[in-house]
């Protein structure tokens, strides 16, 4: 039986005897690929996830349209969403819990400083420190890399309505900002992730391969580039 996130088709991936992490975060831009990789991920592992709900945001289409105009409001969303999600781990006792993320809370603020001018910039920053956001550590993360190219490939193929206005200056913005903050990330086991040539959705292999080297890291800064 195939179930819809292609899980039986990986019955070579033995888990069994396994040091499984117990809550991986999965980050990278826009079209990346983090919330069906973390998909797969908690349907492989059994885990539960916490998911970005970007969705849930009434300012985030209209951001997309005209950033300047709609930046603050869509971080201050944003921000407060995670707030609430970490106090709801809080409340269900689940603050060590066995789980798969689609984002860390620490990349609000990359995104802040993106789209941010400085007196907004100042204000998210006086509203976060107010909040509660003591998110629980990784045991590791996975960062997606791609293209512009294969970003806006990714974005056109799943066909969000909202992400149509997405340009190529801002996923490149994004691309920096996050190839900074990871080149200084040490909070967590790091694998960076060459994910241009893979296909976790219709390549099973990809999908086990990947996991198979995930599975190999307990420390440090690591590197998945299947194309080389």
């Amino acid at each position: 039986m195939v179930n819809d996130t292609g899980e039986s088709q990986l019955q070579e991936l033995d888990l069994s005897g396994r040091t499984l992490p117990r809550f991986i975060a999965v980050e990278g831009n826009i079209g990346v690929g983090k919330t069906t990789l973390a998909k797969k991920l908690a349907a492989t592992f059994n885990y539960d996830t916490l998911l970005e709900l970007p969705e849930d945001n009434p300012f985030l289409e209209r951001f997309y349209q005209d950033p300047k105009s709609t930046a603050l409001p869509t971080q201050l969303h944003f921000l407060l969403q995670r707030s609430q999600q970490i106090q709801a781990l809080r409340q269900d006792d689940l603050f060590k819990p066995v789980r798969v993320s689609d984002f860390l809370i620490e990349k609000d603020q990359l995104f802040a400083e993106v789209t941010l001018d400085a007196d907004e910039l100042a204000l998210y920053q006086q509203v976060y420190q107010h909040l509660t956001l003591q998110a629980p550590k990784p045991d590791l993360v996975v960062y997606l890399q791609a293209p512009l190219d294969v970003l806006q490939g990714r974005i056109r193929t799943r066909g969000i309505a909202a992400e149509r206005s997405i340009s190529n200056e801002y996923l490149a913005t994004l691309n920096e900002a996050y190839t900074n903050f990871f080149h200084y990330y040490d909070e967590a086991p790091l694998l960076i992730v060459n994910s241009e040539d893979i296909d976790i959705v219709d390549r099973p292999q990809d999908y086990q391969q990947l996991v198979e080297y995930m599975l190999t890291i307990t420390s440090g800064r690591h590197y998945y580039n299947p194309g080389n």
